[in-house]
């Protein structure tokens, strides 16, 4: 009986033994993982503590200059972080000391701003029966924006609705969220009616933004409108950027032979998953670093 009870006991002790060794063992990975998460602390004036990873999202409260936190992931070139008195929520890792590695190489980790050109009291170029181009511009950048979120991009769009946006407001956004990437929606026009036709992709800085440009340019050739090529072009929305930045003009929308494809659904379609398809790429093969 004695020997049973004994042999019962040591069980018992042995049980305790290794489920006490588990835990620490447990404990001891759990620091050490802990430890090797990046520490940063605020290197600007203040930062909004955010609940998610945008400028979208409410602020849980700001983090003043020299404020420490541990990187807990990172999404969009947010970081989701522990603060030092055990709070937890999103800061822009622009604002944050050390960086990081800044390099997007796919799209659902891309912060896009889609620029639909003109709107509201700027109606933009007009079709010979007085279409304007600011709806036809709205179309396609919903159309590319939803492509875009269906991957996992976080897209920015300078307007929604038919609003009059400024110029320099347009850009200013793309600044204002470090976009990896900024694309001006356009419909082009001639002196006269039916003098020219074909899609146009333009860029204002070359060293920043010439690889956007020839990255999605190349997917524009099975359309229906001739591709015309790349081109530089000194726009106020592309020139004020400082991230990689085009403005495309997707046709002549004083062409009868343009504004038939412009105001076809299939046709701003094509053009959406080209575009698409041309960010993708751009991120897959050119290593973005901005």
């Amino acid at each position: 009986m004695r020997s049973k009870r004994s042999k019962i006991a040591h069980r018992h002790q042995s049980l305790i033994f290794l489920i006490t060794v588990t835990f620490l063992l447990a404990g001891i990975l759990c620091w050490r993982t802990y430890s090797y998460f990046k520490q940063v602390e605020v290197n600007v004036a203040q930062v909004q503590l955010r609940q998610g990873p945008g400028i979208e999202y409410q602020a849980k409260g700001q983090l003043k200059r020299g404020s420490r936190m541990t990187v807990l992931r990172e999404k969009y070139r947010w970081y989701y972080v522990k603060t030092a008195n055990n709070k937890f929520g999103w800061v822009a890792s622009w604002n944050l000391n050390p960086q990081g590695s800044q390099t997007v190489t796919k799209l659902n980790n891309a912060t896009i701003v889609l620029d639909p050109g003109h709107g509201g009291s700027d109606s933009g170029a007009l079709s010979a029966n007085g279409k304007m181009e600011k709806t036809y511009t709205l179309k396609l950048a919903k159309k590319v924006a939803a492509l875009l979120r269906q991957k996992g991009a976080k897209v920015y769009l300078t307007r929604t609705s038919d609003k009059f946006v400024s110029l320099a407001a347009r850009p200013a956004l793309s600044n204002q969220v470090h976009a990896n990437a900024f694309i001006s929606f356009h419909f082009d026009s001639s002196p006269q009616q039916n003098l020219a036709s074909g899609v146009t992709t333009y860029y204002y800085h070359r060293q920043l933004s010439y690889s956007l440009a020839h990255t999605i340019n190349q997917q524009l050739n099975n359309l229906n409108l001739k591709n015309r090529g790349i081109d530089f072009g000194n726009f106020e929305v592309i020139r004020d950027n400082d991230y990689p930045a085009v403005l495309l003009e997707m046709g002549y929308i004083n062409s009868d032979h343009d504004f038939a494809e412009i105001r076809s659904n299939q046709y701003l379609a094509e053009v959406a998953n080209d575009v698409v398809k041309g960010l993708s790429n751009y991120f897959a093969t050119s290593s973005s670093t901005n």
